[in-house]
């Protein structure tokens, strides 16, 4: 096969839940963002629910949900609570759902990365923050903008974590919705991001780690500026692609279920070779992260998008420049120029 096809065009409605596969639902929550939508779903254990991911913290998102239980999902309990990764779109509620009874799962560096980032409030950007917006290169209205500004913070958005949770590992089996799934990480998104991998029949829980139709952002932040995450992305869709059958029906954390892994995963590695090949090329004269974007994004990029337009260009200048592609210097500005080696 060499094309993704979708079995639905339509996802299910606010409120609604499409029974996908015996026993497993596909519910879909509103974001604030341009990315508008967030992919979560629930399996049938007999007697109580597993919920994957859950949305942001917001009274919309409970009330979603709890029209959901009680609609659809029948009023039963959820148990479980698995945490694919941890950023706030797929981590935001599951605390709200230990509150009311549930036993959380996720992988050990998500739920560190989740718990940290929540308990880390900051009213004001610290130093170290500008100094890596600096050293990007970001656009001086931008950068004294975000200045004046509150910080975006975690606990804006997701319920507190619990002290103790249930850790996903790699190799690790899980069962769920009457089935037997093996559990692999993924890389580059987020840190060890745990998909899951049916047994007993076609279906892929994938996250944001399986997309079909746009690839998740790999962005470089201020808590690890030197990161190489296009190599972790590169490395796990490698490694993915071994398990990658043309029948599996792959269920992700945004935009619609689809066939095809086997095709996407090798156009997903593609992609990204050809925008390094397009960066190195563009790179013949000195410029910043924040100048990258042409080559990358091949599109404009609104104000909406810059900030994650610029944490992934500085993804793939540190990816270059870590494997000797290109050079760097620190501009007068305060800013990495990057140069293509010689």
């Amino acid at each position: 096969m060499n094309m993704i096809t979708y079995p639905w065009d339509t996802p299910p409605a606010e409120g609604a839940s499409i029974e996908i596969a015996e026993g497993v639902h596909w519910i879909r929550l509103p974001l604030p963002m341009a990315l508008d939508h967030v992919n979560v779903y629930a399996l049938d254990d007999g007697d109580s629910w597993t919920v994957i991911d859950t949305g942001f913290a917001s009274k919309r998102s409970r009330a979603i949900w709890n029209a959901v239980l009680e609609g659809p999902l029948g009023g039963k309990p959820v148990g479980r609570v698995i945490v694919t990764h941890h950023h706030p779109d797929h981590v935001g509620l599951a605390g709200w759902f230990v509150h009311k009874g549930a036993v959380l799962h996720m992988p050990r560096t998500a739920w560190l990365m989740a718990r940290m980032l929540t308990l880390d409030v900051q009213d004001s950007y610290p130093p170290e923050t500008l100094t890596f917006y600096k050293r990007a290169g970001m656009d001086k209205a931008v950068f004294d903008k975000r200045k004046s500004e509150r910080p975006f913070n975690f606990a804006d958005c997701v319920v507190p974590l619990p002290l103790g949770f249930n850790r996903l590992i790699e190799g690790g089996t899980i069962q769920m919705g009457g089935r037997t799934w093996d559990i692999r990480m993924g890389n580059g998104h987020a840190p060890e991001h745990a998909t899951f991998w049916s047994r007993d029949d076609n279906l892929v829980i994938g996250g944001d780690q399986l997309l079909p139709s746009i690839s998740p952002n790999l962005g470089v932040y201020p808590t690890e500026p030197e990161a190489d995450p296009v190599a972790d992305w590169l490395e796990a869709c490698e490694r993915l692609q071994q398990f990658a059958r043309d029948d599996q029906l792959v269920l992700g954390g945004h935009k619609l279920p689809f066939v095809g892994l086997p095709f996407r995963l090798q156009q997903m590695i593609e992609n990204h070779h050809g925008a390094l090949a397009r960066l190195a090329d563009y790179l013949s004269a000195p410029r910043s992260a924040g100048d990258c974007f042409a080559p990358l994004f091949k599109r404009a990029i609104g104000d909406g998008e810059y900030g994650l337009a610029l944490v992934e260009a500085v993804a793939h200048v540190n990816h270059l420049h870590q494997t000797g592609v290109i050079s760097r210097n620190l501009g007068s500005d305060g800013a990495w120029l990057y140069q293509r080696s010689p």
